[in-house]
């Protein structure tokens, strides 16, 4: 019992050891190249993760695929944490573009490309800030006698603010393997709305081109009655790339700090609520395209929930 004793008391007072050097509680002057720690422990946890692989799933094991395309708002309440100031999922994808850490797919549709989804065109990254519609200024240079000497126009400063809502491009697939039913995303676009005069009709949506037909006819208020012209993909990242980046980034929650989650887990886990927008069908068609009611594409979007259930629950009898 003794050794047993001595062996806990030991074990105690490595682990206050290991402790200690995390522990903001200094009695000395600090010096400069070493700032204190902002809180009780270092998080190096989340910094270190890698990505964790998903299984491999052969072709000939693939017994059915269906491919889904839904959509997220962030101002929604199970959605806050993608808005978190102190994290938020535009500023980590946006952060990671910029710096060439990340690929932005040109969303133009082509006819190589007819839905703009397939990451088939790259996008650089002085390229991704114009996506948002932000104007641009003119900027002159002058000598020291007050001469133009060159000028160049720089994109408007963006705000993150702006973009509340995500599209997500998925696989559903049953792997007869391992007899599973997963869903994996395949890639994630920020959405931006343009607005249109409402006397005018004009506006500019991607790349200056006219803005999408579909209008919502939603007023915006103000002294210069506006409508809200439909949604549309700013840029796509290829979500298996986006793991690396997203999986060292923290998700802030509302009601603990030590989450211990980082972005790559929320999407993982799908810690998100969403809304169907469209699924594969051979015409190619979103459930807009044959559904005007909004009320009614809600219902159609969980009918295409459902129906995803039940093929689960269907493979098997009890």
């Amino acid at each position: 019992m003794k050794v047993y004793g001595l062996l806990a008391l030991l074990a105690a007072g490595l682990t206050v050891s290991a402790q200690q050097g995390n522990l903001s509680n200094s009695t000395t002057p600090i010096a400069a190249e070493e700032p204190p720690v902002d809180g009780y422990y270092v998080k190096s946890d989340i910094l270190d993760r890698e990505v964790v692989p998903y299984s491999i799933i052969r072709p000939t094991d693939a017994a059915y695929v269906k491919r889904i395309w839904r959509e997220f708002d962030v101002r929604e309440k199970m959605n806050s944490l993608y808005a978190s100031p102190k994290s938020r999922l535009i500023d980590v994808i946006m952060e990671a573009v910029l710096a060439g850490e990340l690929t932005a797919y040109d969303p133009t549709p082509t006819e190589g490309d007819p839905t703009g989804d397939s990451f088939k065109t790259r996008l650089a990254p002085d390229q991704v800030l114009g996506r948002f519609g932000s104007d641009s200024t003119l900027v002159e240079e002058y000598d020291e006698d007050g001469n133009v000497i060159a000028s160049h126009f720089e994109a408007a400063a963006f705000d993150p603010d702006d973009v509340v809502r995500f599209r997500i491009k998925e696989d559903w697939i049953f792997d007869k393997q391992r007899s599973v039913f997963e869903p994996r995303i395949i890639g994630i676009a920020p959405l931006v709305s343009p607005k249109i005069d409402e006397i005018t009709g004009g506006g500019t949506g991607d790349f200056g081109g006219e803005v999408p037909p579909d209008i919502s006819g939603m007023p915006t208020g103000g002294d210069s009655p506006a409508i809200a012209a439909d949604a549309y993909p700013a840029f796509w990242i290829y979500f298996p790339e986006a793991r690396h980046i997203f999986v060292n980034k923290e998700v802030t929650s509302r009601h603990n700090d030590a989450t211990g989650l980082s972005y790559d887990d929320v999407f993982i886990k799908r810690l998100f609520s969403s809304y169907i927008v469209k699924q594969s069908n051979p015409e190619d068609l979103r459930i807009r395209d044959y559904i005007d009611n909004g009320l009614e594409r809600l219902y159609e979007a969980e009918r295409i929930k459902k129906s995803l259930v039940d093929f689960e629950q269907d493979l098997w009898s009890y």
